[in-house]
């Protein structure tokens, strides 16, 4: 019985964190690598392909063609020429936003609010994922192919009776880069929308139908009310989207419509033009632009989804 006691005893005198590793200090406190690891070639690939070419775009936006540090580069933003490509740019990617995320929106909820089959959802949404990420020359050339002067729908409307082009429209103009644009503008718009309008709780539509309020009634003090931070915010991420594009606009209309990312590339890989330190400042001027669009997003978003909880 006394061995017992003493047993009991000096597991009672041995102190509590016995055994126990001591914690680490300071801000080391509960770190561990290996959580690390995954994430450590997505981390290295941002640093070496994001985080470095920004630094080194930041730099040479204030040096010359000596490589001395100047204001000039930053002041040259203000001539007509630029400002105008900024304007340009602004506008198509503001109208290419809209327009995407108004389609986009019916789009949505036709196929996931509409009493539409399931299998017309999937296909929707399999399509939206593939054509968010169709730019380039293949857009280019499927546009030219459809809608250039010679195109099949441009030759079929011809012959119903139509000119296409003798109406004022032109592929190679703002309003048909615009439409090219919509067609990744869109399924993005939808991609990023559906999650949202899922997020509407069917008891909210059934509580306002209790109370006697019609469908639009309830679009017009419900759900649009909580969709609308959403759209605020995907209409910024659009724009972003469509104002760093150059593949797309570059391949359809070369150097006849003067937006920022074809004089950008005028300035740093053209034969006349060529001013790498211009070009690295036209460059800081749309990252600023985009990541405030981004910032905008962010924001927006993140106030938004206290109503998808």
């Amino acid at each position: 019985m006394s061995s017992n006691s003493d047993t009991l005893s000096a597991k009672s005198a041995t102190p509590a964190s016995a055994g126990v590793a001591p914690s680490r200090p300071g801000f080391l406190a509960g770190f561990r690598w290996g959580d690390y690891l995954g994430v450590a070639p997505f981390l290295l690939f941002a640093a070496l392909f994001l985080i470095a070419p920004t630094l080194y775009l930041v730099v040479g936006a204030f040096l010359d063609r000596n490589g001395a540090f100047t204001f000039q580069n930053i002041l040259d933003l203000g001539t007509p020429q630029i400002a105008s490509s900024f304007w340009i740019s602004i506008r198509i990617s503001a109208a290419s936003a809209l327009l995407g995320s108004f389609f986009g929106l019916l789009i949505a909820l036709a196929v996931i609010r509409g009493k539409l089959p399931s299998a017309i959802r999937s296909t929707v949404m399999t399509f939206s994922g593939v054509a968010s990420q169709f730019a380039g020359i293949p857009l280019a050339f499927a546009f030219l192919s459809a809608l250039g002067r010679l195109g099949l729908v441009t030759v079929i409307l011809k012959f119903l009776g139509f000119d296409l082009y003798k109406s004022g429209f032109n592929l190679l103009s703002f309003w048909g880069l615009t439409l090219t644009y919509c067609y990744f503008q869109i399924p993005l718009m939808i991609l990023i929308i559906a999650p949202a309008i899922d997020g509407l709780k069917k008891e909210w539509n059934e509580a306002a139908a209790t109370l006697g309020a019609t469908p639009f009634q309830f679009w017009r003090y419900v759900g649009l009310p909580v969709l609308w931070p959403n759209l605020l915010g995907t209409v910024s991420l659009l724009f972003a989207n469509a104002f760093g594009a150059i593949a797309t606009a570059y391949a359809l209309t070369g150097s006849s419509l003067n937006i920022v990312p074809i004089l950008l590339f005028a300035q740093i890989r053209g034969d006349v033009l060529n001013n790498p330190g211009l070009g690295a400042a036209l460059a800081l001027g749309m990252i600023v632009i985009t990541a405030v669009a981004n910032v905008v997003y962010l924001v927006i978003r993140s106030r938004a989804e206290r109503w998808l909880k």
